[in-house]
């Protein structure tokens, strides 16, 4: 009997924390659910924040992932947006460490190149690699569920190792 293993994603932002959770039996992926964790920019940080953390939690107590995958955060050009994704990633982390789940953590460019083939693929190649790659029947929206469900395969082919270099 081949064991299986439920992953979560998640791809970060203040604003929207993709989430999505897949299944793996032996080689096969599926997916179970994905959705977004959204909070409305005219409500205060700490609100915000704790939203994120509420709802990353229920997902992890609605569908108990033995581990996640997490995108990283880029720092590119808007290093404030950047420090808002940080802070989201750090309430979603903070649910994920009160369930005691393993993590795995990852580069965007390491998701892209993991689910894609290439590091600078666009975000329509990385829902439609989802959609096949997790036999949908569509294309999984918004696109920050769709990036969480890739940080979940990409978890599940790198064996949940926090893999080096990934340089942006």
């Amino acid at each position: 009997m081949q064991q299986k293993r439920i992953i979560l994603g998640i791809d970060p932002g203040l604003a929207n924390t993709g989430w999505g959770v897949i299944e793996r039996v032996g080689s096969k992926l599926s997916c179970v659910a994905y959705g977004c964790a959204s909070t409305p920019s005219e409500r205060d940080l700490a609100w915000r924040l704790g939203k994120i953390y509420q709802q990353i939690t229920a997902v992890v107590q609605r569908f108990s992932p033995e581990a996640v995958g997490v995108e990283t955060v880029w720092f590119g050009q808007n290093v404030s947006a950047a420090f808002a994704t940080g802070q989201a990633r750090g309430a979603a982390l903070a649910a994920c460490a009160q369930a005691g789940l393993s993590v795995g953590e990852f580069s965007p460019r390491q998701i892209k190149l993991a689910v894609v083939g290439t590091g600078s693929a666009d975000k329509p190649q990385v829902q439609y690699m989802m959609k096949q790659l997790l036999g949908l029947d569509e294309t999984p929206r918004p696109d920050h569920a769709a990036d969480a469900l890739a940080a979940a395969v990409c978890y599940v082919l790198h064996e949940g190792s926090r893999c080096a270099g990934g340089a942006q």
